[in-house]
Order: C-alpha cells, then sequence, then structure tokens
C-alpha cells in the first residue's frame, strides 16, 4: 500500500512554498479590483478596423483617462474607466471615433462607490457564514467522532489553504496581465469553496467508516487506507472537471477567462489539499505533531 500519509510534512512544505510566493505576489501587486469593489465605469467596445490595444491605451490618456485599464477579450476591448455619466460617454465616444475609427458598442455597466461598498461588504459576509457553517456542519456530521470539532478546523484550515493559493495567484495574473477582480471570480472563490470542502468530506467519511471498522490505534495508518481507497475517485472527478474547464476556456474563451483560470487552480488545489492539509493534519492534531512544525519531537495526545 502507498505510504501518503507519511509524507505529510513534504505536503506541508510545498504548500508553505506556494503561499509564501502568493503572500508576496499579494503584497507586490495586490489585487485588481473591478468596478464593482471600486466604483467607475465600464464600457466595451468593438472596431470595424483592427487597432492595437497600445493605441486603445494612448487614445483614452490623450482624452484624459489616464486611470484606466484596458483589457482585450477576443475583438473586444473592456474599458474600466472612473465613474462617467452619459455626457461624458458621449464626449469620449466622439473621441475615440476621431482617433481610431468607428467601432460598435458591446455594452455600458456603471456602478457608484455606495453600490461598490455594499458589494464588498456583502461579499465578505458571504464568505464568513460560508466557513461558520461549513466547520459547525462538519462538527455536527463527525459527531460521533472523538473530537469532531478538530475535523471541522482541519476542513476549514484545507479551505483557506486553497483560497490562499488562489487569491496569491490571481494576485499575479492581476500585476502581469491586469486581471480584476470582479463578481465572476467572487463566484469562482465560492464555488472552489464548496468543491474542496466536498471533497475533503468524502475523505473524512471514508476515515470516519475505517476507523469504526479498525479503530483509532494507528491513526495514521487508517488514514493512509482511507486516502488509498479513494484516491480513484478524488482523481477522476478533479480530471472530469479539469477537462471541461479547459474545454469552456478554449470554445468561449476571453469572457469567462478569469474564472476558468481560478476554477482550474482551485480544482487543482482543492484535490491536492484535501488529501496534503486536512488528511494529514488530522494525523498532526491525534498524534500531537504541531512542535513538528518547529523542530520538535511530537508528544502523545489523548484522543
Amino acid at each position: 500500500m502507498f505510504d501518503i500519509i507519511g509524507k505529510r510534512f513534504w505536503y506541508f512544505s510545498i504548500s508553505g512554498i506556494i503561499i509564501l510566493a502568493g503572500i508576496i505576489s499579494l503584497f507586490v501587486f495586490g489585487l485588481q479590483p473591478g468596478i464593482e469593489f471600486k466604483s467607475g465605469s465600464e464600457i466595451s467596445i468593438e472596431f470595424d478596423n483592427p487597432v492595437e490595444k497600445q493605441q486603445v491605451t494612448q487614445a483614452l490618456s490623450e482624452l484624459g483617462y489616464d486611470d484606466v485599464v484596458v483589457r482585450q477579450a477576443g475583438a473586444d476591448y473592456i474599458l474600466s474607466l472612473p465613474e462617467i455619466n452619459d455626457a461624458d460617454k458621449a464626449a469620449l465616444r466622439t473621441g475615440m471615433v476621431a482617433r481610431l475609427g468607428e467601432f460598435r458598442d458591446g455594452g455600458f455597466e456603471k456602478v457608484s462607490a455606495k453600490a461598490a461598498a455594499g458589494t464588498t461588504r456583502n461579499t465578505v459576509i458571504a464568505v464568513i457564514i460560508s466557513s461558520i457553517g461549513m466547520l459547525f456542519y462538519i462538527s455536527w456530521a463527525f459527531r460521533r467522532m472523538p473530537n469532531p470539532f478538530r475535523w471541522g478546523v482541519c476542513a476549514i484550515i484545507a479551505m483557506v489553504h486553497d483560497l490562499l493559493v488562489v487569491i496569491g495567484l490571481f494576485a499575479l495574473f492581476g500585476g502581469l496581465f491586469g486581471w480584476q477582480v470582479d463578481l465572476m471570480f467572487i463566484a469562482a472563490v465560492l464555488t472552489v469553496i464548496g468543491y474542496s470542502v466536498n471533497d475533503t468530506i468524502v475523505i473524512f467519511d471514508r476515515i470516519r467508516e475505517n476507523v469504526r471498522n479498525y479503530g483509532d490505534a494507528d491513526f495514521a495508518g487508517v488514514v493512509n487506507r482511507s486516502l488509498v481507497e479513494t484516491m480513484s475517485r478524488t482523481l477522476i472527478t478533479g480530471l472530469g472537471t479539469l477537462f471541461t474547464l479547459i474545454a469552456l476556456m478554449i470554445i468561449v474563451g476571453a469572457p469567462i477567462q478569469n474564472m476558468a483560470s481560478v476554477l482550474l487552480v482551485g480544482i487543482i488545489t482543492g484535490t491536492y489539499s484535501s488529501i496534503g492539509t486536512a488528511a494529514s493534519l488530522l494525523v498532526v492534531w491525534k498524534n500531537g505533531e504541531w512542535g513538528r512544525f518547529v523542530g520538535r519531537k511530537p508528544e502523545a495526545v489523548r484522543g
């Protein structure tokens, strides 16, 4: 039988390196908020003749719009501007046509500062409530196991692990490619949270079943057996989801690029964390191995 759980501190080291790189990216680049979170206006345009992104940026700068993000989505350009009214939009169109030629409007969206603040607040509340709900649900679901609260805590730590990886990588992409945090990003993050916890619960359920069958004297061995038994299901589910996301990115392309990328990274890290983080933390907690993170020998812990 493969000794998966025996390499748990290798998994923690890998996770630590990736998360540290993500945190550095977050401090260096930060997250680029979309208009839903900082207020402003967003215009989608498509030129009749080929126009380079640099030309669009230059034309906007000449019109006085220096603080603008220009993203290319296929043949369209999406312009994220400060909040403008209809008169400003008309003047912008006139100036752009004079410099770059005729174009078609693909859509116009405006978000006020008050609405942006509300969206930010509601997003934070949604993540906090979902995390607390999952913590108590998992603790209740495994209430017949010794110390059921630790099962919920380990699942939430694995979920936070996934969020840190996704956010750190998105900060890097935002700095390099101008990707913005919008409502599609939030939807993708919430989906990643659900996927991560679901994958973890499947493994935890098999651990619970095997503890009933074999006892928990050798808890690490029981967890390792459970991981091996659920490995095919975990990999098949993860690969099936990845193939679907790759197909979406190829077929649909730029309009859902950010969301699909977040989901792609989230599914990979969610599959990894359910094995390398959640299940491994259960063993660390049961065996009293927290001291090994700072170089101390483990102390036996009951329960």
